[in-house]
């Protein structure tokens, strides 16, 4: 592969619904311009996108993918993102080192959920944007109905370029509204034709809102259209690259990736009208709480971010990165901004797919990858060790979802652990955590298609099976009423023995988890015995005497008690101090305590009174409501977390896929008495089954 600088490189990421025809597209993208000499496909598993077992197995993209392509003295690489919303930490890191997007649309399904999210998406990092209606050979494709749907719910900005020709299986191109001319596919070829008469009249139509559109972009051409003149050519292609810049136009092509059509004229509008990398605006980032500038421009130091992590069972970790300033070659020294460390690259490469393409040097705004240098992850930016700078990490969402996972066979724990590490290297929205009251091994991610994928990797390529379990909801105990009970201590037979006398009073505390004060007067307990009243306290709370569980919101004072001036010590306040408290929960009215979590709800209009019903049933206290993007609403609720363990799943039947939520712990409250026993008696099993 040639060696290209920014104003010759273009990164585009393909987005769309899941099974919109992505990766088919990449594919054909690929083959049209030379990068692979034979078509895959993803019915038969052999795509350059998708070659992980469990894309395969599922025929359909779950992580993000390279493939760079040669096209008329550009580069363009072509990052084939994940069609599941699930997947949004790839989705987002992948779109943070794109210069533009392509949205791909099924004909035969229309504006999907997840083209709307993915949408959402796009717009957020304002890039400049194509629609790609594929599979137009499908039947029953009604072309115009389907382009009201795209404009209606992605924006007036959509203009078409492009008018299909034949239908169904007799779906052979497309009139060209730009240039007024036919082209007609035949597989790898492209013919240039003669616009049917009866297709002129339409053409014509949308070949004025484009001109329209494009004399909007530019002062000149805006003075020439209203003094009735004819746009050239080369000024419709310049007003088109300024409008498809600055997001004023989107253009709508129509194709089947399968049979390549469109393909080769998607290659033409990319070069033409998309951004180079030099087009960007510049990056920033900080150093030592300084802001710096950097170009995408070899001059400048080295730079880079990392965007994407691999672990290669046999190459080890792979990264994936976006040269921000300066150059990469191999044996370069770089300076790592996780570690502090100087490390080195010994090899440089770029991926076409799997496959590891050698590059001799990187230019700035190129996207390459190295192998096996320490202490770099997804997020991590490397530099030049004397002009040091950090980038902005990514913001990803937190999980939504939690399940409990422990391996098959026992002697597997180690491989196990070392797995999700590396897991985690890949994936940084994978949150891993051993929750030290229920002893369970929690995996959180965005859903079950997330922490599917995780659970079918550990078993394809770590070997470790794997059991699920339900996230076990960790309860509190606390008391409703203030109570005060005195708790004794006293062993004596002669020999030292044990005296510690406490009368303690026990108080509702809201405001914390636990406070010791003390009242008591005359020296009726010795100041320093203090302390271990206090830790006797703390340890006698670490088991309610409802269920066992950890109890919260007490304040205890100590007010009066005993002592023996040979027989008292501190572990004998330290038992007093343990059997006031169960002393006084007899009168305290012990309750027990849930997690309540404030969720942030967004969904279509046409699903708000479903959810808001829905928050009800499980028993949810609606905070507020506010307009999100169009056509949606957000809601802000609070609702216990043993009602939304997995509302992840109830949310997208519910809302037809649409719904997304976020939640974040608040506090905890009583659980409603009609409930309490039924917790009781679930932890009581859980306790029992511990102990087999």
């Amino acid at each position: 592969m040639k060696e290209y600088k920014a104003d010759a490189i273009k990164n585009v990421v393909l987005l769309g619904h899941l099974g919109s025809g992505k990766t088919s597209l990449a594919e054909s993208l690929a083959f049209i311009s030379g990068a692979i000499d034979k078509k895959g496909s993803v019915e038969k598993k052999n795509t350059i996108s998708d070659f992980s077992p469990e894309e395969q197995a599922k025929l359909s993209s779950l992580s993000s993918s390279l493939i760079p392509l040669e096209f008329k003295d550009i580069k363009i690489n072509v990052l084939d993102a994940p069609g599941a919303d699930e997947m949004i930490g790839d989705i987002k890191h992948v779109l943070s080192v794109a210069c533009a997007a392509i949205l791909v649309v099924d004909a035969s399904s229309g504006v999907q959920v997840g083209t709307e999210k993915m949408w959402l998406e796009i717009k957020k990092q304002n890039l400049p944007a194509f629609i790609f209606i594929n599979k137009m050979d499908k039947e029953n494709i009604k072309y115009e109905e389907l382009l009201n749907e795209i404009k209606t719910k992605l924006g007036k900005e959509v203009v078409p370029f492009a008018l299909p020709l034949g239908k169904s299986e007799q779906f052979n191109g497309f009139a060209d509204i730009v240039e007024l001319k036919a082209r007609i596919y035949d597989g790898k070829t492209c013919e240039d034709g003669e616009i049917y008469p009866d297709k002129m009249e339409r053409v014509k139509s949308l070949r004025q809102d484009l001109v329209e559109t494009v004399a909007g972009a530019d002062e000149e051409l805006l003075d020439k259209y209203f003094e009735g003149e004819e746009l050239t050519m080369d000024e419709i292609h310049k007003g088109l690259h300024l409008s498809v810049l600055s997001g004023e136009a989107v253009p709508v092509i129509v194709g089947s990736a399968t049979k390549d059509i469109g393909a080769l004229t998607l290659l033409h509008m990319i070069k033409r009208y998309f951004p180079t990398v030099s087009e960007l605006d510049p990056v920033k980032g900080t150093d030592n709480g300084e802001e710096i500038i950097r170009h995408y421009s070899d001059e400048e130091p080295f730079s880079a971010f990392v965007f994407k992590t691999m672990i290669d069972p046999f190459i080890g970790t792979i990264s994936l990165m976006q040269i921000k300033s300066g150059t990469l070659k191999k044996d370069q020294d770089i300076f790592v901004s996780s570690t502090n460390n100087v490390e080195r690259a010994t090899q440089v490469f770029t991926l076409l797919g799997k496959n590891q393409v050698p590059l001799d040097l990187a230019h700035a705004g190129d996207i390459c990858a190295f192998a096996k240098v320490n202490g770099v992850a997804t997020g991590t930016t490397l530099s030049d060790k004397k002009n040091q700078v950090v980038y902005p990490k990514v913001e990803t969402p937190t999980p939504t979802m939690y399940i409990a996972i422990q391996p098959e066979n026992k002697k597997d724990e180690d491989k196990l652990s070392t797995a999700l590490a590396k897991l985690q290297l890949e994936d940084n929205t994978l949150e891993v955590r051993r929750n030290k009251e229920t002893s369970q091994l929690l995996i959180g991610g965005q859903g079950i298609i997330h922490l599917g994928y995780i659970i079918d990797k550990m078993k394809h390529t770590y070997k470790v099976a794997l059991i699920k379990e339900d996230q076990r909801i960790v309860y509190r105990e606390t008391i409703k009423q203030t109570a005060k009970a005195e708790g004794r201590y006293i062993k004596q037979s002669g020999g030292s023995g044990y005296y510690g006398v406490v009368v303690i009073r026990f108080e509702p505390f809201p405001e914390g988890d636990y406070e010791f004060s003390e009242e008591v007067f005359g020296g009726a307990v010795p100041r320093g015995y203090f302390p271990a009243v206090d830790k006797g306290l703390q340890e006698a709370l670490e088991h309610g005497v409802l269920a066992g569980f950890p109890v919260i919101g007490i304040k205890a004072v100590l007010v009066d008690g005993k002592y023996h001036p040979v027989d008292s010590n501190e572990l004998a306040f330290k038992m007093a101090a343990s059997i006031a408290f169960k002393e006084a929960c007899k009168t305290a009215k012990p309750t027990i305590l849930e997690p309540i979590y404030k969720v942030e709800i967004t969904t279509k209009d046409e699903y708000l009174g479903d959810v808001l019903g829905d928050i009800n049933k499980r028993r949810g206290r609606v905070l507020g409501m506010e307009p999100a993007t169009q056509g949606y609403q957000k809601v802000v609720a609070e609702v216990p977390e043993q009602e939304i363990t997995k509302y992840t799943i109830d949310l997208k039947a519910m809302t037809q896929g649409s719904g997304t939520f976020s939640r974040e712990f608040v506090r905890y409250d009583e659980v409603p008495g009609n409930l309490i026993s039924k917790i009781i008696e679930e932890h009581k099993r859980f306790v029992e089954e511990q102990k087999k």
